[in-house]
């Protein structure tokens, strides 16, 4: 039956009513209104336990923070029967962590993508990024039977396996924990577990352990997992208002993550460097002295000397603030087989809202129309004051908006954000892009020196 408009007004009104002062009031559909009840293993490291160590405990208490409810916990072990036990049951509202597609419960929008993880000591002589490193062969690996990294390791020739159970009460037995301590007991050459578990884990051992996120390799199980909070699939107000907090709260939830040395992955599968110390860092790139020259479109270093390195939360925070939105994404080249002569109309730019386009300003070399151009679009833009903060994005590992960025520090200005997951990650945290022309005086800037 649909309820009349009328009806729905009263009822509206008759909830708002009940709810204490200071409380948000929220429909039926699922909102908790009293108390957040969140289903956790009390025994579940990095994710969880009963002292609310884990990240998904402090994830949960953002969320009850924003809700001006308490925060309470339904313990149980998370394995079979952990759902049908406690969300089914209503004895709690919502699950902090779960893989996108799971189908016992509704998903809210994923809040961070990770990835298995290779786990050797440094000192083992193993240097593998991946498994098809020659380094591995003959190794004793360890690996949770039944997970994604299993099928793929004998692609690779990988058969000298050290299994470890799947299916275990978490009360009393943590197999891939034990895989990490394998390891650095070095009972065990290496080891691949899900990220958040090797991150952590490999932090907390007495010696230096490599961490070695992983990519998925084409036609074989993927190794990255988006990962959502769970829900009742009957509470869509419940889900909506989870999706806002998610975005809200995006760069809260990624500082979090950081802390516990979680791997996280981009929308395209790239391995995101963790500027927190954190399990990518073994891997980040190194800020050159100067600019990149070539190659732009590879992965780039963590930080920018000079400039705050900031996420989606951050840019949006700055962007009503009054910060000046700076796109740097090159013109895309005329595609090749066309007739000469021909007419081409390039694809119109999507770019964040407010953002300003300056094309091509982001190569390692310019000339100096190119270098006037830039310096008199910021001077325009900042109505020449140093101190407007400033924050510089083209596209996830784009070398071109760490360049750009670096350029503008070295024109004074004081405030550079550099945000290096630009418009992919815009559109990841849910938010929409707009079209955009480029500044005034690009046309007559010629054609970039370098076009890698």
């Amino acid at each position: 039956m649909i309820r009349p408009p009328v009806l729905s007004l009263m009822l509206a009104a008759v909830l708002c009513a009940a709810v204490p002062a200071g409380r948000p009031a929220f429909a039926a559909e699922g909102m908790p209104m009293e108390m957040l009840r969140v289903c956790a293993d009390a025994n579940l490291l990095p994710f969880s336990n009963d002292r609310q160590e884990g990240f998904e405990n402090r994830i949960a208490k953002l969320i009850a923070d924003e809700l001006k409810i308490p925060l309470t916990f339904t313990w149980w072990p998370q394995t079979i029967g952990f759902v049908r036990n406690t969300l089914r049951t209503r004895q709690c509202d919502l699950v902090m962590g779960t893989a996108v597609g799971e189908e016992l419960m509704q998903n809210t929008n994923p809040y961070y993508r990770s990835t298995y993880a290779l786990i050797y000591r440094k000192d083992s002589g193993i240097t593998a990024q991946t498994l098809a490193d020659p380094s591995l062969q003959g190794a004793r690996i360890g690996v949770v039977a039944r997970t994604p990294p299993s099928a793929v390791m004998l692609r690779h020739g990988l058969t000298n396996l050290e299994p470890y159970q799947l299916d275990t009460d978490t009360r009393t037995h943590h197999p891939a924990q034990q895989a990490v301590e394998d390891v650095a007991a070095a009972r065990t050459d290496a080891a691949i577990v899900w990220g958040p578990i090797a991150g952590f884990f490999a932090a907390r051992q007495s010696v230096p352990l490599a961490v070695v996120p992983l990519r998925d390799e084409p036609g074989a199980s993927p190794f990255q997992y988006m990962i959502s909070m769970g829900i009742r699939p009957d509470e869509p107000d419940w889900r909506h208002w989870l999706n806002d907090f998610i975005v809200r709260r995006q760069g809260d939830i990624d500082r979090i993550l950081a802390e516990y040395h979680v791997p996280l992955a981009n929308a395209d599968g790239s391995i995101r460097a963790d500027a927190h110390g954190g399990a990518a860092a073994d891997t980040a790139v190194p800020e050159p002295d100067g600019y990149r020259m070539a190659d732009y479109r590879s992965p780039t270093p963590p930080t920018l000397r000079g400039a705050e390195t900031v996420g989606p939360e951050d840019v949006a925070r700055l962007a009503q603030a009054g910060a000046v939105l700076v796109d740097v994404l090159p013109t895309p080249p005329r595609p090749g087989g066309l007739a000469p002569g021909s007419r081409w109309v390039p694809p119109p730019h999507r770019s964040l809202p407010g953002a300003r386009w300056l094309p091509n300003v982001g190569y390692g070399a310019l000339s100096a129309d190119q270098e006037t151009y830039f310096r008199n679009s910021l001077e325009a833009l900042t109505a020449g004051d140093r101190k407007r903060p400033l924050v510089v994005f083209c596209q996830p590992d784009c070398w071109m908006s760490w360049n750009a960025a670096k350029r503008a520090v070295a024109l004074g200005y004081q405030s550079v954000k550099w945000y290096p997951a630009g418009a992919d990650g815009w559109v990841a945290a849910g938010r929409d892009l707009v079209t955009v022309e480029p500044e005034p005086g690009f046309e007559k800037r010629p054609e970039p020196k370098m076009a890698n």
